[in-house]
């Protein structure tokens, strides 16, 4: 849970910056588990699948 707060938050200041593995990697986070976290998001309407930049997930 905190890693997913983690993402979040840093979704929402990377601003399309860089792409969604890039941003986890930043944030010290697996590739497998940052595609998990995205899954969470994506299932509880947090975010969406939309091109921001480099990244693919939006913060709704």
């Amino acid at each position: 849970m905190e890693n997913k707060d983690r993402y979040l938050k840093a979704l929402i200041e990377n601003r399309g910056q860089l792409n969604e593995i890039d941003l986890g990697e930043k944030i010290q986070l697996e590739e497998e588990e940052t595609r998990e976290i995205i899954a969470q998001l994506l299932s509880e309407h947090r975010v969406i699948y939309q091109e921001n930049g480099c990244c693919a997930y939006s913060v709704k």
